[in-house]
């Protein structure tokens, strides 16, 4: 029992002393995540700025606050929260004999680096799609994630506006496809993560884009915007449910792209009673009733 309190203790230290360290510029600057964020926030924001798809939205659209606050407490802080938790899930792993490669179907050592940053973001970003539509399929997943879909002006920075919950159940799933697959991260993973927090941000963000023929393959503002539409077609429980990639949705037949005006209502019927504030949405969901 001491072991997993000092392992949670120093899981949670670490991670808070990194992101102090990144703060003070004392990592690597190809791993600083928090000036990472930030630079590809400003990026992204900028094209908004200058090209904006719904030229009727203001710059600071509603919710931009709240939404910049979102990013900075499911990417840091809860991040910091959580860290200790998965330290005591490791230390099981390694108590009944699990290592980090012990479930590896392959041995990628000898792959060129590109391949193992390519096959790594590939298969993650299908676990992200497939959790996705989990969120979306069962209700009592659905009353969490719907604090992602109260957002009812498209921005940036709605990308990370999501209920901490939704990290209990995508982040084990990602720790067990990496370790099927690799057993550890490829070398320069943080090329693949920066890679899909900044093609996350442009898919939440008032541009228009759709990459031409890439479309297939690239997840797009266009078609995500789709994915929050107040109004899905009959007979779903959602469309478009793709992260980095619209390689799945056209594969697995979830694709609905019926117009690109950009106009459509978001949200999800009976949003109007849904709290506005962080720690009423943060909240939601726990209380008997909210489904």
């Amino acid at each position: 029992m001491k072991k997993y309190l000092e392992g949670f203790i120093e899981a949670i230290t670490g991670t808070l002393n990194w992101t102090w360290q990144s703060i003070c510029f004392e990592v690597p600057w190809y791993t600083n995540y928090f000036y990472g964020l930030i630079a590809i926030s400003l990026f992204v924001w900028g094209l908004e700025i200058i090209f904006p798809w719904r030229k009727e939205q203001a710059v600071l659209r509603k919710d931009f606050w709240l939404d910049a606050f979102y990013m900075f407490f499911n990417f840091f802080a809860f991040s910091i929260a959580i860290s200790g938790f998965y330290k005591i899930l490791q230390l099981v792993f390694t108590d009944i004999g699990i290592q980090e490669n012990s479930l590896a179907l392959f041995d990628p050592s000898d792959w060129p680096l590109w391949t193992q940053l390519l096959v790594f973001f590939i298969v993650l970003d299908f676990v992200q799609w497939f959790t996705h539509t989990l969120l979306h399929k069962y209700a009592v997943l659905w009353r969490y994630h719907k604090v992602h879909h109260s957002v009812k002006e498209m921005g940036f920075a709605a990308h990370l506006r999501y209920h901490w919950m939704e990290n209990i159940l995508y982040k084990p799933l990602k720790t067990f496809a990496v370790m099927i697959l690799f057993g550890f991260e490829p070398q320069q993973a943080y090329v693949a993560h920066f890679l899909a927090i900044t093609i996350g941000h442009i898919n939440h963000a008032n541009i228009k884009i759709t990459w031409g023929p890439l479309k297939y393959i690239l997840n797009n503002p266009v078609m995500h915007l789709y994915h929050h539409a107040y109004e899905l077609p009959e007979g779903t429980y959602g469309v478009n449910f793709g992260i980095s990639l619209s390689l799945w949705d056209y594969l697995f037949k979830t694709n609905y792209i019926p117009e690109d005006s950009g106009t459509i209502p978001l949200g999800f019927p009976g949003d109007e009673a849904f709290p506005s504030s962080f720690i009423g949405q943060n909240t939601y969901g726990f209380k008997k009733g909210q489904h």
